[in-house]
Order: C-alpha cells, then structure tokens, then sequence
C-alpha cells in the first residue's frame, strides 16, 4: 500500500517524523531538524490519504472520534486529530530505527560507545529490569527495540502497548495493544488491562511501550514479583524520572499511598537509562543510574553509573565526553543484583575508555 505525496517522505531514510498542520503545511524531520517541505495536498487528497492509513487498523474518524492513534502497515506510527478539536486536518507520521535490532546497532546510531553497549547486553542478558527515559524524539522506543534485542532467544516476550510499534523479532512473542471504547462506550481495553493479562501468559520478560498513568502500578507490581521486564518514560533526566515513576502510580486510586510505592520503586527498577533529546545537543545515553533499593530522606536513592558531561571550551570537537570511574560513586553490583552481576563492574569500566 502506498501513500500518495507522502510516500517519497516515507521512503526516505533520513526523514524521521512527518507532520502535518494543513493541507498546505507539511513538515518533516530529519537529524532531529524540523524543514517544511514543498508539498501541497487538497483537503479531499488528506481525507483519501488518511482513510487509507487507517484502514488496516479497523480505527476511524469522525466528529464523536475526532483523534485516532494507529500503526501503518510498514510500521510506522500515525496520530490523527481533526476539526472541532483541531481548526484543520492534523497528522503526525512518526518513523522509527526500525533496523535497530541489537544494541550494538545503537552504537552505529552514536547513542552509545561500544563498551556502554556491552554493559547494557549483559544487563538485559541477566534480567535487570530497566527504564528508559528522555524527551519527546530522543529514541526511547529505539533503544528499548535495541534492548530487546538482546533477550535470550529460548525466553517468552510479552509487550503491552497503546499502538503497535515494537514490532519484536523474539521467536516467542505476543504483543498486545490498547483498544478504544466503541461508539457505546463499551470494549475499553487500557494499558492497565494488558498489563493484568500478560501475567497470566507465563511471560519470561514483560515489556511496557510506555507508562504515563495508572498502568506504572501493575507494572511496578509485576517486576516485583520477579518478572523481568523493561519500559519507558517521558522525562529530561534520570531523577526526574525516578519522580515520576513515584508519583504515577498515585493515579491508581486512593489507597495507594507514598509509604507503598516509594519502597516498590526502590526494588522493582534496577537500571534508568537517560536519552538527550535533540534540543540538549546529538541524541545519546546521557547516564545510567542504578537503584538498589535504598531511600534517603524518604525519596528512592539512584547512583550514577555512567554520566555525560560537558566538554571544556578547549575541546577541539566541543562534544561532551563520558565521566571516569574516578569521578563517580562507587556501586556494588553484586551486592544489589546478585552473582548474576558480577561481570558488570568490569563491563562498565570498558563503557568509559
């Protein structure tokens, strides 16, 4: 199936995302850099082009459902929205590093060095659950495909999301999406719902697209209860992302309280990996923290593994340069993780060469 004026966009490597605020306003990305390209399309050619993108997904459009989340049949991810609540057509095509399918094809991508890479393989090999935060179109959903990738083949993957776009090569996969209620407001299926039946899937690694809402307790709750599993998060740095993973599952409802879920993040979440997104420079793991169940002053205590820092104004290549072992706090892996970490401590000395 193909797309009409937007499928040259599509096909085009270097294009990222594709938006459109009217008919006569396309945009695109490329690099992280907006551009606003010359096409021009009439207001029955948007209306063919969208009814055509949806089709697939069996999601429709119309007054009483004037925004609409789907997945192109290619992947890619399409957002909708359209008069009363927008004052014209609005899309947004949102591509992803589909090919990204080890972590080592991260490093192609310069979100990490080599020996970063290694650290983060064998954190997943061994099951360490991980959050990967960072701003809008920092790659979260990149770098957690890539994560994902370094699974055990033999294990069984479970991903619950709001739209397909994992799209997981594992052996042994089921992936689930969020459905909308019907005109009659009957067959809701949430996050929250795909989160309770992937439990009952005997699944080796839970993953979650995305937490925002109530969905972070039954995901907190599930890798509590030793199934590892990996996420992500919208935040700009690894403690606020710790905040929020605190604070959502407040959403929940009443009786959950700070005293249950503080401690619950503490020992749930192991790793937070931290995107740079593309207005704080080039996109890249911006720092690790580890949590090892520990609370200070009633908050979730992280440390610092791995932490970019900027580069003096006499660096020939002004890049920021990561932070030496010396210049961070000491972490005992075994001691948080088990016998199964012992290797990590020297994979990531390798992540700082």
């Amino acid at each position: 199936m193909t797309y009409g004026a937007l499928q040259s966009l599509l096909d085009d490597p270097e294009v990222e995302e594709i938006w459109l605020n009217s008919p006569s306003q396309v945009f695109c990305s490329r690099n992280g850099r907006a551009e606003l390209t010359n096409l021009l399309l009439a207001d029955k050619e948007v209306g063919a082009l969208v009814e055509r993108m949806l089709r697939p997904s069996g999601r429709h459009l119309d007054y009483a459902n004037p925004c609409v989340d789907a997945t192109l049949e290619t992947g890619e991810r399409l957002h909708v929205v359209i008069p009363p609540v927008t004052s014209s057509w609005s899309i947004n095509i949102r591509k992803h590093h589909a090919k990204a399918r080890k972590v080592s094809d991260l490093v192609k991508l310069n979100l990490m060095p080599p020996g970063l890479a290694e650290f983060l393989s064998e954190s997943v090999r061994i099951g360490l659950n991980i959050v990967v935060s960072g701003p809008t179109q920092a790659g979260k959903t990149t770098t957690i495909r890539a994560l994902c990738g370094e699974i055990p083949t033999e294990q069984r993957v479970v991903t619950c999301e709001e739209v397909l776009e994992l799209n997981l090569k594992s052996a042994d996969c089921v992936a689930m999406q969020t459905r909308h209620a019907s005109l009659e407001g009957h067959g809701e299926i949430t996050l929250r719902d795909l989160v309770k039946e992937s439990l009952r899937m005997r699944p080796d690694r839970l993953i979650i697209g995305e937490v925002r809402g109530a969905e972070s307790l039954d995901m907190l709750i599930a890798l509590n209860c030793g199934i590892p599993g990996m996420s992500t998060i919208h935040a700009n740095t690894a403690r606020a992302a710790i905040m929020k993973l605190t604070t959502l599952p407040l959403l929940a409802g009443e009786n959950v309280t700070d005293a249950f879920v503080i401690p619950t993040v503490a020992n749930a979440i192991d790793l937070i990996i931290q995107l740079r997104g593309t207005w704080q420079g080039t996109r890249a793991v911006s720092e690790i923290l580890a949590l090892d169940g520990q609370i200070e002053n009633g908050r979730v205590k992280g440390t610092p593994l791995y932490r970019l820092q900027d580069a003096p104004p006499e660096a020939p290549d002004g890049e920021p340069r990561p932070q030496t072992p010396a210049e961070l706090p000491g972490f005992d892996f075994e001691a948080a993780f088990g016998s199964r970490a012992r290797h990590l401590a020297k994979l990531l000395e390798k992540s700082h060469d």
